[in-house]
């Protein structure tokens, strides 16, 4: 036989008569071809794929493009005097059921492939006379050599289920008028991308929001990593000096913090720096002010506070990610800088900082799209305060917080999910275009 690729069109086209009628019977070419129990196993997901699909798919798919049209409605019930509602169509419900049919179609459309794939392979390793695994054999691979499947089967089954179909799910409401806005969110159709429109237009309310809420976040991105970078590899250097004394004390204090919950940090924080919080009393008590401080209440007070008790909380963190490295920088590289005449400062520009880069890039690259997603130090400090009346963010609102705000809070659904996937593309494209051109990615063999 020839030595042909195992792949459909060939099987379509070459297969015996098993391996034919497999396109229409799924799982009997497996059946033919002395794998009877692995041929069953795909002809029952054949027959629960076609009572699923006359039970409920079909009706499900031919509701997508409407997403409903019977409104709830109320009738006069003469014998009980009292209204009674009528049940409505859910339009919810109907997007979800639509595409979770999408995905078993796709499964299915899947099995199929690797089905048909498998009953040529079976069908040229009889006519070769080569041994056709059984069943025994099968499950007994499946912990040996073939580990890998055993292994991975489960997590991507839940990536599936818990991580891909919500995001479809998400992303398709972007394209709905689901909205507490005209009454939208038991009943609602679908609106193409005006919402995209919305979000993206400088001249509309939502969107001159996005475009504020985007560049703070942007700016609180770049402060909070390189900050927190910066400034916890120079403690890290500090301590780490030979001079230093009790270095394992001074590490044990910026330990300590991490010790304490953030979440309770960062809500004492918010209750000290209240207007009438220990922090203005105490400043009051001196005589050093006769008014409160605004920290949550002036936008420029809030951005900068946030600012600095996040650099309390990260600073620690990045301390002990780059003690480890700063140790392992080989120390014949400080002596010929310092033989050479370099300074302090110019060894750490020209030694330290581009070894710890070259080191740490992915580590930047996760912090920096930690911190645009950072929404328990926004939430539980400023709580994206202070908004602006008639503002659905606040000054200090990064794209999350606001996203939380318009599902949560307003039921904004719609111009939510577009609100998170314009984050998911800002995230991505930061992150590729970064790493791809960092020297981690370009020159993974050695530094230099």
């Amino acid at each position: 036989m020839e030595n042909r690729k195992i792949n459909v069109k060939n099987a379509l086209k070459y297969g015996d008569l098993y391996t034919r009628l497999s396109a229409a019977v799924m799982g009997l070419g497996m059946i033919g071809h002395k794998q009877i129990a692995k041929g069953i196993g795909v002809l029952v997901c054949e027959i629960a794929f076609i009572y699923y699909m006359i039970n409920k798919g079909i009706h499900s798919l031919s509701m997508m493009p409407s997403l409903g049209t019977v409104e709830q409605g109320k009738v006069w019930n003469e014998a009980k005097q009292i209204y009674e509602y009528t049940t409505g169509d859910n339009s919810q419900q109907i997007l979800l059921a639509g595409v979770v049919t999408l995905f078993v179609i796709a499964g299915i459309v899947a099995l199929w492939i690797l089905q048909m794939r498998h009953s040529y392979k079976l069908q040229k390793m009889i006519e070769e006379g080569e041994h056709v695994p059984t069943l025994k054999e099968d499950i007994r691979n499946l912990f040996d050599k073939n580990l890998h499947i055993t292994l991975m089967t489960l997590p991507c089954v839940g990536i599936l289920i818990f991580n891909i179909v919500p995001l479809v799910y998400m992303i398709s409401m972007a394209f709905t008028t689901y909205s507490k806005e005209g009454d939208h969110l038991m009943l609602f159709d679908w609106d193409g991308i005006n919402q995209f429109v919305r979000v993206l237009n400088l001249n509309g309310n939502i969107g001159r929001q996005f475009w504020h809420v985007l560049g703070w976040t942007i700016v609180w991105a770049i402060f909070a990593t390189f900050l927190n970078y910066i400034l916890g590899m120079i403690l890290a250097m500090i301590i780490n000096r030979k001079d230093t004394k009790g270095k394992a004390f001074w590490r044990f204090c910026f330990v300590l913090s991490i010790a304490v919950p953030q979440f309770v940090t960062l809500m004492i924080m918010n209750i000290m720096l209240q207007p009438s919080g220990a922090i203005n009393v105490l400043l009051k008590e001196l005589g050093l002010i006769t008014t409160s401080l605004p920290f949550w209440s002036n936008k420029i007070w809030a951005r900068i506070t946030i600012i600095v008790i996040n650099l309390w909380i990260g600073i620690p963190y990045t301390m002990l990610q780059v003690t480890g490295i700063l140790q392992n920088i080989p120390g014949e590289l400080y002596e010929a800088a310092k033989m050479d005449g370099a300074g302090p400062v110019k060894i750490f520009f020209r030694i330290t900082l581009p070894y710890m880069l070259f080191v740490t890039t992915p580590y930047l690259i996760a912090s920096f799209v930690g911190n645009i997603n950072n929404f328990s130090v926004i939430y539980l400090l400023s709580g994206g305060g202070p908004t602006y009346v008639g503002d659905t963010a606040g000054q200090t609102d990064l794209l999350v917080t606001w996203l939380y705000k318009l599902t949560v809070d307003q039921q904004y659904y719609n111009i939510g999910a577009v609100i998170g996937i314009m984050t998911f593309v800002i995230l991505t494209i930061v992150t590729l275009v970064t790493y791809r051109n960092s020297s981690s990615y370009k020159n993974e063999e050695a530094f230099m």
